[in-house]
């Protein structure tokens, strides 16, 4: 396999309920969890130490909201790939969020949406498994 692993993602979001929804969502399939964050700051640290893959972000959250978030993570990370998740659905909000990340995706729709906008970020090979992708981690060790 040299080096390719599941996608690594970090879930952001300040309520814990929210962050076991999504991991309840995600277990089962070829992601892997590396981490939790509740607020903006948060997850440019765990950017930093972790290396994700993909991030799964809240917009609305204490400390640093997720869109500066977004903008600060792409300084420190640009190949991380981020996923806005979130219960605003404002014209607003989705327009900022289309610039700052890869993809949005309602809360209230994550659970038939958020799984195929994954699978496109990892580059689908054959429409049942995600291709593994690079792993900077992998590649660095």
């Amino acid at each position: 396999m040299g080096g390719e692993l599941p996608a690594r993602i970090l879930i952001v979001d300040e309520h814990l309920i929210a962050r076991t929804a999504i991991r309840r969502l995600l277990d089962g399939r070829p992601f892997r969890i590396c981490g939790e964050a509740r607020d903006g700051k948060e997850a440019i640290e765990k950017v930093i130490e972790l290396e994700p893959d993909i991030i799964l972000l809240d917009i609305n959250m204490p400390v640093m909201d997720g869109i500066r978030a977004a903008h600060e993570i792409r300084l420190v990370s640009p190949e991380t790939k981020i996923v806005f998740l979130t219960s605003h659905d404002i014209p607003a909000f989705r327009g900022a969020a289309q610039r700052s990340s890869h993809a949005f995706v309602s809360k209230l729709e994550a659970d038939t949406e958020l799984i195929p906008v994954l699978n496109g970020l990892t580059e689908v090979s054959d429409g049942n498994q995600p291709r593994p992708i690079k792993s900077r981690r992998a590649a660095s060790a």
